[in-house]
């Protein structure tokens, strides 16, 4: 397959194939679980509005019950206060409830104000943070910076909210990989992708990691099908659905009969 900025992605038949590992993003405790049987998912992500979502409302005490039961895969929980001194508080408290945590540091805070220093601080002091929110190549340098010399850090730049302007994503996530080369402690994730294809785009670019909801990553099992088969299928499936929802067209001939 291609884009329409001339890069080829190969055809992908199963997820071996792929060099970008999978993380599941999301806040169920039961659906994080049902990824975790799973071994081709190498991590997990999360944030307070999936948390929201999901009916969380004690955040300490649901993160320690999800390393509990996943204590040896890579997790990101994120710091809550909009002030960097409270959030380097939080930063080191998250840090502190498993050697797999990871602490998800936004790139601004609600006023606009960058995040580089605080990561810089902690980056330096061993805190393992995933810098997120990132949209623009601008920010990616800055924080790019900010990590020189770190020992371990990830890099999410919101791939899918990008698309979601009306921008090419694969543009300044290629911008991305290239910015972040020179230092291989940092991992770029590709975030909040919206369709599958993503994971293969993501791979093609360079991305190390993407992080996918688990509606995204239940649709692994179709890579490489033939389509005339899958289209097959969805031919049934509609045919299938409206004769269980008991629809019929009764046109004003009378002709047509109500589907057995």
């Amino acid at each position: 397959m291609s884009n329409s900025h001339g890069s080829s992605f190969h055809e992908y038949n199963n997820i071996s194939q792929l060099n970008v590992k999978l993380f599941a993003d999301g806040a169920d405790l039961a659906g994080m679980l049902e990824m975790y049987a799973d071994p081709s998912i190498k991590g997990f992500t999360t944030n307070p509005t999936l948390m929201r979502k999901a009916g969380v409302t004690n955040y300490a005490e649901f993160a320690r019950e999800v390393l509990a039961r996943i204590p040896d895969r890579p997790i990101s929980f994120e710091v809550l206060s909009d002030d960097f001194c409270e959030m380097e508080e939080q930063a080191f408290e998250i840090a502190s409830w498993g050697k797999n945590v990871n602490v998800k540091i936004p790139v601004t805070n609600t006023k606009g104000e960058g995040s580089c220093d605080l990561i810089r601080k902690l980056s330096s002091q061993g805190v393992t943070v995933n810098v997120t929110a990132i949209m623009t190549i601008n920010q990616v340098e800055k924080v790019a910076a900010a990590l020189v010399g770190c020992t371990h850090a990830y890099v999410s730049v919101f791939a899918g909210g990008i698309a979601d302007t009306g921008c090419d994503p694969i543009v300044i996530m290629r911008k991305a990989a290239r910015i972040l080369e020179s230092n291989p402690n940092v991992e770029l994730i590709w975030a909040s992708p919206r369709e599958l294809l993503n994971i293969f785009q993501a791979d093609g670019v360079g991305c190390h990691i993407i992080t996918a909801t688990n509606d995204i990553l239940k649709k692994l099992h179709i890579i490489g099908k033939p389509l005339e088969i899958y289209s097959q299928e969805t031919v049934r499936m509609f045919f299938s659905d409206a004769c269980q929802a008991g629809f019929f067209i009764q046109p004003s001939s009378g002709l047509l009969a109500k589907p057995a």
